[in-house]
């Protein structure tokens, strides 16, 4: 999963991709490169960053989707909490839908239900705002599951089939480094009811914190993490850097195969409206 932020205030990109022309190249390159699913956001989800109106959201949102749809066979995925983004997103071409509060909000369930979508339910603790601010958890890997667990069960009963689910640990959203690493080391713990798990890695604070390096120079770290969440039973990796996760994760694929083949034509089964399958 290719990440498209069309903001110009995300952690590691923000600016570099609010021009229409400019964003819709880049969702193109990165299919190239080998995403499967295009990732677009409209609103910066980093701690601090300020809300962003429904119009405004849907201004920087909709048309890339749209541009995207005609050039390429990709999987479009909005990375939105917002119901009405969400309704406007599946009728230009989204397939997807990436909530970082699992569809908490109010009509999102009723939305993600309508559209046909499928759907990525991700656990934050708090508001993107003040998440890192002294998170604590009795348990994180049990909390975590619990409400993975919780949040699919209130899909199904919304009328979202399982098979329409992907579940993400959410790293960096309300955890600390030793958080973080406790998830990713017990990740397969965390495929609840066998469903397939997104890891977000990409060039996070945790990188960081482990190399001293900015958000702009994190594409090695975000790489050996990417290859250590896939190791560890992720199904769908969301990355900003797909070409050099790519080539790590076929090298990868060679060694434990003993032949050459790409990595990304894997088994993963989620219904989606659009004709491409994602593949991770």
């Amino acid at each position: 999963m290719g990440v498209l932020n069309v903001t110009p205030d995300s952690f590691s990109d923000g600016g570099k991709f609010v021009r229409l022309d400019d964003a819709v190249e880049r969702g193109v390159r990165m299919a190239e490169e080998g995403a499967a699913i295009i990732d677009v956001g409209g609103e910066s989800t980093r701690p601090g960053a300020r809300a962003v109106g429904l119009d405004e959201e849907l201004h920087r949102v909709i048309p890339v989707l749209a541009r995207l749809r005609a050039r390429t066979r990709a999987v479009l995925s909005v990375d939105t909490s917002k119901p009405e983004v969400m309704h406007a997103a599946a009728a230009e071409g989204a397939a997807m839908i990436n909530d970082v509060r699992a569809l908490r909000e109010a009509g999102a369930l009723e939305a993600a239900a309508a559209s046909g979508c499928a759907v990525c339910l991700m656990h934050m603790l708090g508001e993107p705002r003040t998440m890192q601010d002294a998170p604590t958890y009795r348990d994180v890997l049990a909390q975590v599951r619990e409400f993975l667990e919780q949040r699919v069960e209130a899909c199904v009963a919304a009328g979202i089939p399982t098979e329409r689910l992907v579940v993400d640990p959410g790293f960096g959203f309300g955890k600390t480094m030793a958080h973080n690493l406790e998830l990713l080391r017990h990740l397969r713990e965390l495929a609840v009811n066998g469903l397939p798990v997104l890891a977000g890695l990409s060039r996070k604070s945790m990188i960081g914190a482990i190399t001293g390096r900015s958000a702009e120079d994190r594409v090695h770290g975000s790489v050996a993490l990417a290859v250590i969440a896939a190791l560890n039973g992720a199904r769908i990796l969301r990355v900003h850097d797909v070409a050099a996760t790519v080539d790590a994760l076929n090298i990868v694929s060679a060694v434990q195969n003993g032949q050459v083949g790409p990595y990304l034509r894997g088994d993963l089964r989620v219904n989606c409206t659009q004709s491409a399958e994602p593949n991770a």
